[in-house]
């Protein structure tokens, strides 16, 4: 069976792809994936938060221009240069030691990052570079006008500034997900990645404090992602990268069949393993075995949701015993 396929103009032995976590910071790791069966790896997004917080760290300070006067800037430079290249370094040693697509990750808030950490990226010979760019619209100053603005600006310069392919990954905090979706694709980008995990809230009852919920993902999880991958999967323009929720075999044909052209995967690789990946590429093997399928475009998308499709099952958020199919 031929699971090979074409993610971000990039060629993959594999549509399992390891998203970015904590697993993809170690390049020992990676060439595990690798010899596990994945198709690419997506290494640990730079944060530019915590680039902030090594420059506080290392300056033992708060309000740093009362200590260390004109001269912040520079210390604060330089920490920030010192944080990054061991990142990029590490992005260096992946590219020497693995075969597979080695695609970075950033995470900014900051416009001028955003430019500056692709560039550097670039510079690294990285295959690809993901933006994770999940806003959340908490403001109530800000309308999804401003959000749709923050998309296109960022993408736009970006585009015009480094020459690797260039996807995004997105969060579900859209009004409009489906014409967002569809217009980013139209930007010249070459993938969407749906959806971010996103950190979650709890609260501490017994110190009456704000607290981090799990951050790895559920079997569950899976269902709002399908729905969307399903949705848009004939509307874009681009690639789509199905994330969060994927344990299975069974989940990664599920998101093939909705149109998905690779599938990214990390709680499950945390929970059960990294050899977890030969499980999911087997079990692909064999379900297109049984159905006669010898490559992945003999079925992917199948089950999407074409664009004059108005009673399609994905379209349904409510329950109705008719679409539902039960008797």
């Amino acid at each position: 069976m031929n699971t090979e396929t074409k993610y971000l103009g990039l060629e993959l032995k594999s549509p399992i792809v390891v998203g970015s976590c904590g697993l993809t910071a170690d390049v020992d790791k990676m060439v595990q994936m690798e010899q596990a069966g994945a198709g690419a790896v997506v290494v640990k997004s730079v944060f530019e938060e915590q680039i902030i917080h090594d420059i506080k760290r290392n300056t033992h300070m708060v309000a740093p221009t009362d200590s260390y006067g004109d001269s912040y800037e520079y210390i604060a430079q330089h920490v920030a240069d010192d944080s990054l290249e061991r990142h990029f370094n590490m992005m260096r040693e992946a590219k020497r030691r693995l075969s597979i697509p080695v695609i970075g990750s950033i995470n900014c808030f900051s416009y001028e990052n955003w430019l500056t950490y692709a560039q550097k990226f670039q510079e690294t010979g990285c295959d690809a570079l993901e933006l994770n760019m999940a806003i959340l619209p908490y403001e109530t100053t800000l309308s999804s006008d401003d959000v749709e603005r923050t998309y296109n600006q960022i993408i736009n310069t970006l585009r015009k500034s480094v020459t690797i392919p260039i996807s995004i990954k997105v969060g579900t905090y859209f009004t409009d997900m489906a014409k967002q979706m569809q217009q980013l694709s139209w930007m010249g980008i070459q993938g969407v990645t749906m959806f971010n995990k996103n950190v979650e809230v709890d609260i501490d009852i017994e110190n009456e404090t704000l607290k981090n919920a799990t951050t790895l993902s559920n079997p569950e999880d899976i269902y709002k992602t399908l729905r969307w991958v399903a949705i848009l999967s004939k509307k874009m323009r681009c690639d789509l990268s199905a994330s969060t929720g994927v344990y299975t075999s069974a989940d990664v044909v599920k998101m093939l069949l909705a149109g998905a052209t690779t599938v990214q995967v990390v709680s499950c690789l945390y929970k059960n393993g990294i050899d977890t990946l030969r499980e999911l590429n087997d079990g692909l093997k064999v379900w297109m075995e049984r159905k006669g399928y010898d490559k992945l475009s003999d079925f992917r998308g199948k089950l999407s949701v074409m664009p004059t499709d108005k009673a399609s099952v994905a379209m349904r958020t409510q329950f109705m015993k008719y679409f539902a199919e039960i008797v």
